[in-house]
């Protein structure tokens, strides 16, 4: 059974909370692979993680390369697990079908994208079962509540 969570974001956007989310995931010794819908978006993440603090970034690499084993987070659009990762991340238009093979999901949706926020919904009632599901919302001041 994995763990799967809803991390439904209003007050700050994706590239504000996945670098700490990531940096916690390497701090419990897992590595991870970020799933997101476009190639344009891969491209985009991944130059964020390298410049997100001016004092620190986050070790990558984009998947398609002969180091994809090494990697400990690996950004991709494919649904593949190259570098051995525990933990996966979808965003921006990718979905999670399945926990099979993860400790751990974290599914990270726009609240103010209808498709995505139905996306959600869906994936919810296809991931509850056999999984532990949580439910996570930003409130005002950008802090993770968790509602379900």
């Amino acid at each position: 059974m994995a763990d799967v969570l809803f991390y439904h974001l209003e007050q700050r956007p994706l590239e504000a909370v996945i670098p700490q989310l990531l940096e916690k995931t390497l701090e419990r010794g897992w590595r991870a692979v970020i799933e997101v819908g476009s190639t344009e978006r891969a491209e985009a993440l991944d130059a964020h993680l390298w410049t997100y603090r001016d004092d620190s970034f986050l070790a990558h690499g984009l998947a398609g390369d002969e180091a994809d084993q090494h990697q400990p987070i690996l950004i991709t659009t494919g649904n593949d697990n190259p570098n051995g990762a525990a933990v996966r991340f979808f965003a921006d238009g990718a979905v999670p079908q399945s926990a099979d093979g993860y400790e751990r999901i974290v599914f990270m949706f726009s609240g103010h994208d209808p498709d995505a926020v139905a996306a959600a919904r869906l994936a919810w009632k296809s991931l509850r079962d056999g999984n532990a599901v949580t439910y996570w919302q930003q409130d005002s001041n950008g802090r993770w509540l968790k509602k379900a």
